[in-house]
């Protein structure tokens, strides 16, 4: 982080020609288990990690937001934008002409959204940098949303719970950025703790830490990038959602969260192929959040292996959002001593995690290099990640 920091300070008074009041950051997340349920208000158990998302940022006096990052090749560049003009943007039918830059930017606007005065605010220079990897299933907008968000609130003086800001980041994200996402990547990067989970029911957005324990069971949190890239907005996502939601007013009820196993004998006979397998893997994965949070409370972390193998054909087979790299990595965990891997995030791409003993970690990594080698695939990323505290003030 004390390079990163210093990065960015660095980048800003290059980029705007003048300190930063102070620096931000937000940690990307990984989802333990709960994928595709959040929307469907259901449950999910991600939590923070230690890879970041920091923010430079200062106020101006022209109402001006001006947004750049370390990542961009010309050094003068930076996308600007009136904060009178961001309702105009909202709701981009296609690319946003903000690029990126839509992430901040759409925060600022949910704000004006959520009542605050943006005439009444300053502008500001925002710098970002990151070692949260993009596309690959890590939340890398979320990171971007919360570090702007809780920058935001230090910088106009607004009293806003970090519960409130995510959900300023989850409709930043569904109607100015046009991404038809739930609410547990903000609520993990806003309200994660280190060493634990966030048990987020999405329905009454009750949040519970649940210790994980990891280290204590001799376990790591192993993510393979399979760097496939997907794109939420443009993907199939939207695809799965409206079939939750026709599969909900089918089964009479209000969502996918009101039904349990005990439904799907009903549901095979009422729906279609289709339909009735994306309901099946909404209602199982809800019980297996379950399951898991009550194996994390008896101190049996180790129990997680079996719920992400029965995650990660769930989502291949009835949610059908998986690809050849992201089951193949998979495959070869589970071969090489991983006591359970699933694909994480939304699907068509990006990371899958496997729950390894640390002793056997090199071994899943160098098995996983040889067969994405051997199948002509490009070589992924590998890496540990630890359970990380939330979005806060860094300086």
């Amino acid at each position: 982080m004390t390079d990163l920091r210093d990065d960015v300070r660095a980048a800003f008074r290059e980029r705007f020609g003048h300190k930063p009041l102070g620096i931000w950051s937000a940690p990307g997340r990984v989802n333990l288990i709960g994928e595709h349920t959040d929307y469907n208000e259901g449950f999910v158990l991600p939590f923070a990690i230690d890879r970041r998302t920091l923010v430079a940022a200062a106020p101006r006096d022209d109402g001006i937001l001006r947004i750049a990052s370390t990542f961009d090749d010309d050094d003068t560049l930076y996308l600007e934008v009136a904060l009178a003009d961001l309702a105009g943007l909202a709701g981009p039918d296609g690319e946003s002409p903000l690029e990126w830059g839509a992430y901040p930017a759409g925060v600022a606007w949910a704000l004006g959204e959520n009542g605050v005065d943006l005439a009444a605010m300053p502008g500001l220079d925002l710098m970002f940098d990151s070692n949260v990897p993009v596309g690959a299933g890590l939340s890398s907008s979320a990171a971007i949303e919360s570090a702007t968000a809780i920058a935001l609130v230090d910088l106009w003086s607004l009293e806003l719970t970090h519960e409130e800001l995510a959900e300023v980041g989850r409709r930043a994200e569904n109607d100015f950025v046009g991404a038809p996402t739930g609410i547990m990547d903000q609520t993990a990067s806003l309200l994660g703790a280190r060493d634990a989970a966030v048990f987020l029911d999405c329905r009454s957005l009750e949040v519970e830490i649940v210790p994980l324990g990891f280290g204590d069971a001799g376990l790591e949190l192993l993510v393979i990038d399979t760097g496939v890239t997907h794109e939420h907005s443009s993907g199939g996502y939207g695809e799965r959602r409206a079939s939750c939601e026709k599969a909900a007013l089918l089964m009479h009820v209000p969502s996918l969260r009101d039904l349990s196993v005990d439904d799907l004998a009903r549901g095979e006979k009422l729906l279609t192929d289709e339909t009735f397998r994306r309901m099946r893997h909404v209602v199982t994965e809800n019980q297996r959040v379950l399951d898991a949070v009550d194996a994390l409370k008896a101190s049996d972390p180790s129990a997680l292996g079996p719920l992400f193998d029965a995650s990660h054909r769930s989502m291949r087979d009835d949610f059908e959002i998986s690809t050849p790299e992201l089951d193949l990595a998979v495959e070869i965990a589970q071969a090489n001593g991983a006591l359970g891997a699933r694909m994480t995030g939304g699907g068509f791409g990006g990371a899958a995690i496997a729950l390894v003993p640390a002793g056997d970690v090199s071994r899943v990594q160098v098995a996983i290099d040889g067969g994405f080698a051997e199948h002509g695939f490009g070589q992924p990323e590998t890496f540990t990640v630890a359970a990380s505290d939330g979005a806060a003030r860094d300086a």
